[in-house]
């Protein structure tokens, strides 16, 4: 199964820190950890490192972070035929903050307003194509080639570009906030979650999910209900790339046909397990060892 994620690509610094920094004064950091990042651009890296067929389209500058992101892909397959390396911009950059106290992480992402992919070819006819809307031209573009494709979205920002494309895919995999400010619903208990279900069903006509953070996430069930698929407890040292994790896992699983309500469980306890480390991609796990914790489980 050729596998294609189009989107972010972002270089990672990753600070941990014991308590969050007093504003206006200096603080001297034991640990700085760097790899890859972005939606799209860690699920294609899960994906490969996982044993799939798998492409990333996206671009990144002709700088040492951009050539270091085409290098961490290589070592796990992610062919990289559809990566445009750009001259005319620096690679897009996050600084990132990790409160091990909590498990929250703040960012600054630095991305060029101006950057944006190259109207490009694909020549390949991807069997699932997984995209978080930072390249909507190619995205879009791609979706109609390839209508029979299963696809899915990882909608975090309300954008006028991510509400078309989520018109477009077979599952909009979307955060909590996203859920709340499209259906203008605070989600706070069962009730509340299913009217959110109904609108954003209402805005799409697709498959919903909504991840729910700790909890697990929601999903629309063959008989009509909306149902939770809980997550594992863990202690959680660093949030960052949890989202990201998680919609990789659940192509992985989708793209073996597992039925939808495991194809979350699995992806629940690879988002989980991704806060127990520190940085993004130094955060998935190898395949064997979810597949344990997924069956000692299940």
């Amino acid at each position: 199964m050729k596998i294609l994620c189009i989107g972010h690509a972002a270089y990672d610094i990753t600070t941990p820190v014991d308590s969050f920094p007093v504003e206006n004064t200096k603080n001297r950091v034991q640990e700085r950890i760097e790899c890859g990042g972005g939606p799209a651009g860690t699920a294609a890296y899960l994906l490969g490192k996982w044993g799939m067929e798998t492409y990333f389209a996206g671009i990144v500058g002709d700088d040492l972070y951009g050539h270091n992101i085409a290098k961490e892909y290589a070592t796990v397959g992610v062919n990289t035929d559809y990566l445009q390396i750009s001259s005319q911009h620096t690679t897009t950059s996050s600084y990132i903050i990790a409160n091990r106290e909590n498990g929250s992480r703040t960012i600054l992402t630095y991305r060029p307003s101006s950057m944006k992919m190259n109207p490009v070819k694909i020549d390949i006819n991807p069997d699932m194509i997984i995209i978080d809307g930072q390249e909507p031209e190619v995205s879009a573009q791609v979706l109609r080639d390839n209508p029979n494709a299963i696809s899915i979205i990882d909608a975090g920002r309300d954008r006028k570009e991510i509400r078309d494309l989520c018109k477009m895919v077979t599952y909009v995999a979307c955060s909590k906030d996203f859920a709340q400010l499209v259906s203008g619903i605070s989600i706070y208990d069962d009730e509340s979650l299913n009217y959110a279900f109904k609108k954003l069903e209402e805005e799409f006509n697709t498959k919903i999910i909504i991840t729910l953070e700790a909890t697990g996430c929601a999903y629309r069930n063959e008989s009509g209900k909306v149902e939770i698929v809980p997550s594992i407890k863990v202690k959680a040292i660093d949030s960052t790339g949890a989202g990201d994790i998680f919609h990789g896992a659940l192509g992985y699983a989708l793209a073996l046909k597992w039925p939808l309500p495991e194809a979350l469980r699995f992806a629940n306890i690879a988002g989980a397990m991704s806060v127990t480390r520190i940085g993004g991609r130094n955060s998935i796990f190898e395949l064997d060892e979810m597949l344990e914790v997924y069956n000692e489980i299940k």
